[in-house]
């Protein structure tokens, strides 16, 4: 498997030898719009919390359908 850095300069070399100027500036606008896999968001502890309560309610069968939350949304929307 390649290193990172052998991927890069690799990249590197064919992006110098590539003269489409419109085929530049897509690859540039899709580097420039994606996320790095590096970027890892963390997790408030009052998220966490959250998600904790979630499946606590998954375990113990606190559900409720679909169509029953969609009933229950609109009669609260209709009793405002």
């Amino acid at each position: 498997m390649a290193t990172i850095d052998k991927i890069r300069s690799g990249l590197i070399g064919k992006i110098r030898s590539i003269n489409n100027k419109d085929f530049l500036e897509a690859l540039d606008k899709l580097i420039s719009s994606s996320k790095y896999e590096s970027e890892i968001e963390e997790l408030t502890k009052e998220q966490k919390t959250m998600l904790e309560m979630s499946e606590n309610d998954i375990k113990t069968g606190k559900l409720i359908s679909q169509d029953a939350m969609n009933k229950r949304n609109l009669e609260w929307l209709n009793a405002i």
